[in-house]
């Protein structure tokens, strides 16, 4: 999203204008949900996606015309053979897609959208809509006016009588303990599906930014003092992968003394096995040892680096979804 924004910015800046294309509103089976974001540009180029397929070959069309029509519009896709209007999917569902045009006069909020992405605090788009016009079009954050004590901003896109509101920033970042080689295939998965990603290492050759161009962060630190240069918010997630089981014992020891929201550590089941015994001894209950993902990831039979990064971000995502 923050490439797209800037192209965006950069467009409008030259003159130009551009189509946002927002999928507001999904009903049965659809290839994107609300939130998901293609951008026409008056050039021609097309950043994002909101599904592929036909839906989106004719949304692409559409924006283009905005261009001469001058204004954007609702429309919704039909996705199944026997619905009227469709397109050509067979998915089953319907989407409903704003095509919202952006002049000069709509930088300052894209800038403040873009500003926020680099935060640290729960923000919100909101679109208030007038049939196929936007009456306004704002960034809010928790600590503005209305917005903390308004029950619709919840951490899900919600679409409901002209009011669309989309959490755009979760507070919340991932720590991640070792910068091995499932590391530097973790980060820039992580961070392609919006975790914001602190790399923490005991090498100095190892804890450099160049290392992790999609971190945040990279701190280089003690395993067994971590909270001597980070501190982990009930937002937050760790994930344990330092070079001996020495470094994961450690880091776990003392992550579970906070309120992360996931803790997750790599490794076989005999050393997960081993490493929960030691922290029972160590005199963490069951009820705080039972909060760790060991074998961290998904089961998929993942067994290189890249393979394994994905099956943590697998599980990350389920994460994310089932506690947002």
């Amino acid at each position: 999203m923050k490439k797209m924004l800037d192209e965006m910015l950069a467009a409008l800046a030259r003159g130009e204008r551009a189509v946002l294309c927002s999928v507001l509103h999904t009903a049965g089976s659809a290839p994107r949900g609300a939130g998901a974001r293609m951008a026409v540009l008056e050039d021609g180029t097309v950043l994002g996606t909101v599904g592929g397929g036909p839906m989106e070959r004719e949304a692409v069309q559409f924006a283009r015309a905005a261009f001469v029509r001058g204004s954007g519009a609702i429309r919704t896709y039909a996705l199944a053979p026997d619905q009227a209007g469709n397109v050509g999917a067979i998915c089953g569902g319907r989407v409903t897609v704003y095509f919202q045009m952006l002049t000069q006069d709509d930088a300052p909020v894209l800038r403040r959208w873009r500003s926020v992405l680099d935060g640290d605090e729960n923000a919100w788009l909101v679109l208030l809509l007038d049939g196929d016009d936007v009456r306004s079009f704002s960034i809010r954050t928790q600590g503005e006016q209305g917005t903390q004590d308004e029950a619709r901003f919840s951490a899900r896109a919600c679409f409901r009588d002209d009011v669309y509101i989309e959490p755009i920033v979760r507070r919340g970042r991932v720590y991640l303990f070792g910068g091995g080689h499932v590391g530097r295939a973790l980060v820039p998965l992580l961070a392609s599906v919006s975790f914001r990603v602190t790399v923490f290492d005991h090498r100095a050759e190892v804890a450099k930014a160049e290392n992790f161009p999609a971190a945040e962060q990279v701190v280089y630190g003690d395993f067994a003092d971590i909270f001597a240069r980070v501190s982990l918010s009930p937002e937050d997630y760790a994930v344990v992968m330092t070079p001996g089981h020495e470094g994961d014992f450690a880091i776990l020891a003392q992550v579970l003394t906070t309120q992360a929201t996931y803790i997750g550590c790599i490794g076989s089941r005999n050393k997960a096995a081993r490493t929960k015994q030691r922290l029972a001894e160590a005199g963490f209950s069951q009820t705080d040892i039972a909060r760790i993902h060991s074998p961290i990831g998904l089961p998929i039979g993942a067994e290189t680096p890249e393979e394994i990064a994905v099956s943590i971000t697998a599980e990350m995502i389920e994460h994310r979804a089932q506690h947002q």
